[in-house]
């Protein structure tokens, strides 16, 4: 085994960061890749050298093995840590690095091989007597032998693409009618993600819960267990929320399925960190559903319960040691909880957003982890996995744990673009997930994939957002006028002066009137009630505010024409004054207009200029942080033009196409 002092690592953002901090403190060097598009990111300002390896897409940057190398190379990089994502379980690029005379921080190429294929995993699972879902998973792929394979499953049945993971290439099928379509769905999206269209079929069972369990193996045959993780919460077949450890294993079921997942690496010789994944059906019995051959998003949680750190452990590992504790020197303490904050629009339909971080501040306190690779005011691209940060929470028991991580979010402060805070908050304080009751089904039950609904701005939120924006007017006139008139600091010889302000539209906009009274004191005049503010302190976006007799602590942001971003215990808001923005014509889409609802490009359009469509037909699919987005038609009629093709990159709100309606299917 060739050893190493220096380590580049092959990914970006919060992991990259991880990886970087791990090995800086572990006394490596260390080397960032970056793209264009992160040429500021805090990956690439953390390791001792960064090398530019490419434009934005992945495809010419993250996701270039040879400009990776050649990286290394530069850089006399002994090692390559690939992160999770892009190349970390890709075979060629290990077999790749290993030529080059690089350490790969990894398994084998024949070990990420064989459990990169979900067929040919399951098949080596059986093998060794690990517990399986019943399936399908041979190399017959015809749709003729798919089909009677499902007949003998029965519905309801998962299709799943051999070769992929979160959630891409999969489908749930409740009725066989809508197998054939299915199929087709599914062997496309694979093909288009992963190169290669192999499916395999699953009995799908009822309200299991996602346990999976962390393996770690070294190269003299050695493998252990760090217990398990609980990803039972998830959104489309993404997690959410993990934890460690699960609330329903017993002591004797976790060793059942820690031995479990101990043979099937040692079946397959692995070495490094690895995670064998489960399903855990209401009668305690699992099931293989697939190998992670890397280390996960979630290992946070089981860093802070065992007291490892997993990365370090891969570098030792790496290097040719044997693994430094056995399976009887393993603890766990306490409880953690990890939850994903993503840049998405939770209250449409979560599509991922994009924008710039105008404030950041990650929270903090007892028992709270936040890992991330974002910098106040960097833009979050449309090119790259939605993820912003992992914000996590250790305590003595799991009630302390999920109170300790509701606080830490509701403290984090986050403005400048859409993220799913608030919907990660109201999932923790359900009672069924408060009660350790959430299975896979936890957030179609309870969300029906439809996210929260957008909450009204409080009366709070109105009245910090007009004070905020009268103290800045005041800033403005203080820095600009050579002689300022007293009317501009809101008083007058006689009498104080109101400045107005209105937020919303129609119906629901909000009139306001503030007026200072004294120093930093504020008489606000809310659709006729009025309300007194003061002004306790401010410091970097951050304020303390009374509100009345009660005070409380807001993060802000302003921007030009009138916006304001205020958040206030754990809900932020954007409240654009009306009265200050210039009225143009109304630019909402008409009801026949179908525009791209996020950045990202077209992958097909589905119809031409003169085709009659129907509600809800599919017209064109968008591609955007690595999922697949279809864009629908909103009425019946005709396609009377068509603005864009497949290839064309788009932005936000951008047209697509228009329909004449014709109000008939």
């Amino acid at each position: 085994m060739k050893r190493f002092d220096s380590i580049l690592v092959a990914n970006r953002g919060e992991i990259a960061v991880r990886v970087i901090r791990s090995a800086k403190q572990q006394g490596y060097r260390t080397v960032a890749v970056y793209s264009e598009a992160d040429a500021g990111a805090l990956h690439v300002q953390l390791a001792d050298e960064a090398v530019l390896i490419g434009p934005p897409p992945v495809t010419d940057s993250y996701l270039d093995a040879e400009s990776i190398i050649r990286a290394a190379r530069q850089t006399n990089a002994g090692a390559v840590h690939p992160g999770y994502g892009f190349l970390s379980e890709n075979a060629a690029f290990a077999a790749a690095c290993e030529q080059a005379g690089l350490v790969f921080i990894g398994p084998s190429p024949e070990a990420i091989e064989l459990m990169g294929n979900k067929a040919a995993a399951k098949r080596c699972m059986l093998e060794a007597g690990v517990p399986c879902v019943p399936g399908y998973q041979d190399e017959d792929q015809s749709d003729a032998t798919l089909l009677a394979a499902a007949a003998d499953i029965g519905a309801p049945l998962m299709v799943k693409a051999a070769a992929g993971g979160g959630g891409r290439g999969l489908r749930l099928v409740t009725d066989l009618a809508e197998l054939p379509q299915a199929l087709a769905s599914a062997r496309s999206e694979a093909e288009n993600a992963f190169g290669s269209g192999e499916l395999i079929l699953e009995k799908a069972l009822v309200k299991p819960r996602h346990v999976e369990i962390q393996v770690f193996g070294d190269s003299e045959g050695n493998v252990i267990h760090l217990g398990e993780r609980d990803c039972s919460v998830q959104r489309r077949h993404q997690k959410v929320v993990e934890e460690s450890p699960c609330p329903v294993i017993s002591p004797e079921l976790r060793q059942a399925m820690g031995q479990a997942a101990v043979d099937a690496a040692k079946s397959i010789r692995y070495a490094g960190a690895g995670t064998v994944e489960f399903l855990l059906d209401a009668n305690g019995k699992f099931y293989f559903l697939e190998m992670n051959t890397r280390l996960q998003v979630e290992h946070p949680v089981t860093e802070m319960v065992t007291g490892l750190d997993l990365v370090a452990l891969q570098f030792h590992v790496a290097q040719g040691y044997p693994l430094p504790l056995s399976q009887d020197q393993v603890r766990m303490s306490g409880h953690a909880i990890e939850v994903r904050l993503y840049a998405e629009d939770t209250h449409n339909g979560f599509l991922p957003a994009t924008g710039t971080a105008l404030v950041w501040q990650p929270p903090s306190g007892e028992g709270i982890r936040v890992d991330h690779g974002l910098l106040e005011g960097q833009e979050i691209s449309p090119f790259y996995d939605p993820m912003i940060a992992k914000v996590v929470a250790w305590g003595e028991d799991r009630d302390i744990a999920r109170r300790r991580l509701v606080r830490a979010l509701q403290g984090c402060s986050l403005l400048g673009l859409q993220t799913n805070r608030e919907f990660l908050i109201d999932i923790l304080q359900k009672q069924s997930f408060a009660e350790g009751r959430a299975d896979t089904a936890f957030i179609e039950e309870h969300y029906a994939d439809r996210g929260l609904s957008a909450p009204p701005p409080t009366t709070d939120h109105l009245l910090a957002a007009a004070c905020l924006q009268y103290r800045a007017a005041q800033s403005r006139a203080l820095a600009t006028a050579v002689a300022i008139s007293p009317q501009l600091l809101g008083f007058r010889n006689s009498s104080p002066v109101d400045a107005h302000y209105c937020y919303g539209e129609g119906e629901n906009c909000a009139q306001l009137a503030v007026r200072e009274i004294a120093p930093g004191h504020y008489q606000v005049r809310l659709n006729g009630d009025c309300h007194q503010l003061h002004w306790e302190s401010a410091q970097d976006k951050v304020a303390r505010i009374g509100f009345g007799d009660v005070e409380k602590i807001l993060s802000y942001s302003l921007a030009d024409r009138g916006e304001v971003s205020v958040q206030i215990e754990g809900v932020a808001q954007v409240l654009t004054d009306r009265l200050s923005t210039a009225m143009g014509a109304d630019g909402s889409a008409g009801r026949g207009d179908v525009v791209a609802p996020m950045h990202g490009n077209v992958a097909a359009v589905l119809v031409s200029v003169g085709d009659r469509v129907s509600a809800g037909q599919t017209l064109a699919v968008m591609e955007a942080m690595k999922m697949e987005h279809r864009l629908q038609a909103g009425v019946a009629g005709v396609v009377i033009a068509v603005h864009a093709s497949a290839g064309a990159q788009l932005a936000a709100g951008a047209p697509v196409l228009e329909i004449e309606e014709t109000g008939q299917e």
